[in-house]
C-alpha cells in the first residue's frame, strides 16, 4: 500500500498531457481532474476483451485486444499527437521540456502499458501510474479522513451564499464551490440553467483535488448543504467535519433575498419554473403550488419568491448543518464587493 501510495505521489509530482486510455464508460463514472480520454477500446470491445479473459485466459484475451488495436492504432496515435500539440500551445511552449507524458489505466496494466511503449518509440518522456485509477481512487477516498479548517458560510435561500463564495475566491481565499463541482444549486430549481451533473465518484475526485491543494492550516471556505446536492452525495466523512466547523450565518432582509432570487431565477422558461414547482407540490401543499404556479405565469416573481420561501426557511431550520459555533454577519443591503470582507475577517 505504502508503495503505491509513493507512486502515485511520484507520478502527480509530474507536469505534462495526462492521459486516460480506459473506456469511455469507465473515463465517464470517474477519472483524474485535466486528463482526457483516449480509449485504447471503446466500451464494447472492453466488454469481449473482458469475457475471453474471463472464459479462455489472459493470453487469448490480449490476442483479442492486439487485433482491436491493430484497426485503430494510426487513430490512436494521431489523438495523442494532437492532444500533445494543444498542450504545448496552451502552457505556450514549444517542447515537453522538463516534462512527461503521463498514461494511467484502470490498474497499471495493459492498456497503460502498451501506449506508454508506443510513444517511447517516438522518444517522449513517459511516466505510468502504477496500481492505475484503483491506486487513485483509494487515495481520493483517504483524504476525506483528513483533518481540514473549514468555515461554513450559511444562510436562507437568497441570502448571497454562493455570490460570497465566488467573491471569496476572487480575493484568494481558499474556497471549494460544492455546488459549482456538482453542477446543482441544491433546491428543486438547482439544475436550471446547469451543465449534466458529474458521477457521484467523479464528484469526489473534483473535492478532493481541490482540499488536497489548499494550506491546510489556512481556512477554507465552503458553502453549507444538505448531505446531497442534486443526484450528488457529499462525502460522510467531509459532512461530519462540516458539521462540527465554524460557521458564518450571512444575515439579509426579505426583500434583499426576493431581489436575489428573482435575479437568478426569472430568466428561466416558464415551462421550466412550473415543472421545479410541480416537484415539491406536496411538501409546499395545494394551496402555495396554486399560489406559485399562477404567479408564474402572470409573471409575478415576488409572489413566486415569497410562496417559495416559506417552504424553504422552514426546511433550512430543520435541516442545518453545524448549529453551534455560530457567528452571524448582517449583510442587508450591502453590496457583495471587496468592502465586505473586513467583516469576514473581522468574525473569523
Amino acid at each position: 500500500m505504502h508503495i503505491k501510495r509513493e507512486e502515485l505521489k511520484k507520478f502527480r509530482s509530474f507536469n505534462g498531457p495526462l492521459i486516460d486510455v480506459r473506456s469511455p464508460s469507465e473515463y465517464y463514472k470517474g477519472h483524474m481532474p485535466n486528463s482526457i480520454n483516449i480509449p485504447l477500446f471503446d466500451n464494447e470491445e472492453r466488454a469481449i476483451v473482458g469475457k475471453v479473459y474471463k472464459k479462455n485466459g489472459r493470453e487469448l484475451a490480449v490476442r483479442q485486444g492486439l487485433v482491436f488495436v491493430e484497426r485503430k492504432i494510426e487513430t490512436i496515435l494521431n489523438s495523442i499527437f494532437e492532444y500533445i500539440e494543444n498542450y504545448k500551445f496552451s502552457i505556450h511552449q514549444n517542447k515537453l521540456e522538463n516534462s512527461h507524458i503521463r498514461v494511467y489505466c484502470a490498474r497499471g496494466g495493459m492498456r497503460s502499458l502498451s501506449i506508454g511503449w508506443l510513444l517511447e518509440k517516438f522518444k517522449y518522456n513517459i511516466i505510468l501510474l502504477r496500481g492505475g485509477y484503483k491506486n487513485y481512487r483509494r487515495w481520493i477516498i483517504e483524504s476525506f479522513s483528513n483533518k481540514y479548517n473549514l468555515i461554513v458560510i450559511g444562510g436562507k435561500t437568497g441570502s448571497g451564499k454562493t455570490k460570497l463564495l465566488k467573491l471569496l475566491e476572487k480575493n484568494e481565499y481558499q474556497t471549494v464551490d460544492l455546488e459549482g463541482l456538482a453542477s446543482h444549486r441544491g433546491s428543486t430549481f438547482g439544475g436550471l440553467g446547469m451543465k449534466e451533473q458529474p458521477t457521484n465518484e467523479h464528484f469526489e475526485n473534483m473535492i478532493a483535488e481541490k482540499l488536497i491543494s489548499f494550506k491546510k492550516d489556512e481556512p477554507i471556505f465552503l458553502e453549507a448543504e444538505s448531505a446531497n446536492i442534486g443526484k450528488c452525495k457529499v462525502p460522510h466523512e467531509l459532512f461530519n467535519q462540516m458539521k462540527s466547523s465554524k460557521r458564518i450565518e450571512i444575515i439579509r432582509s426579505e426583500s434583499n433575498r426576493i431581489d436575489e432570487l428573482i435575479s437568478t431565477y426569472s430568466i428561466f422558461k416558464q415551462n421550466e419554473l412550473e415543472e421545479s414547482i410541480l416537484r415539491i407540490k406536496k411538501r409546499l401543499g395545494p394551496q402555495r403550488t396554486k399560489i406559485a404556479v399562477k404567479s408564474i405565469r402572470e409573471r409575478k416573481w415576488d409572489v413566486v419568491c415569497k410562496t417559495v420561501l416559506e417552504y424553504y426557511d422552514k426546511c433550512y431550520e430543520y435541516e442545518k448543518i453545524g448549529k453551534e459555533n455560530i457567528k452571524n454577519i448582517d449583510l442587508t443591503d450591502l453590496k457583495y464587493d471587496k468592502s465586505i470582507l473586513g467583516l469576514i475577517n473581522n468574525i473569523l
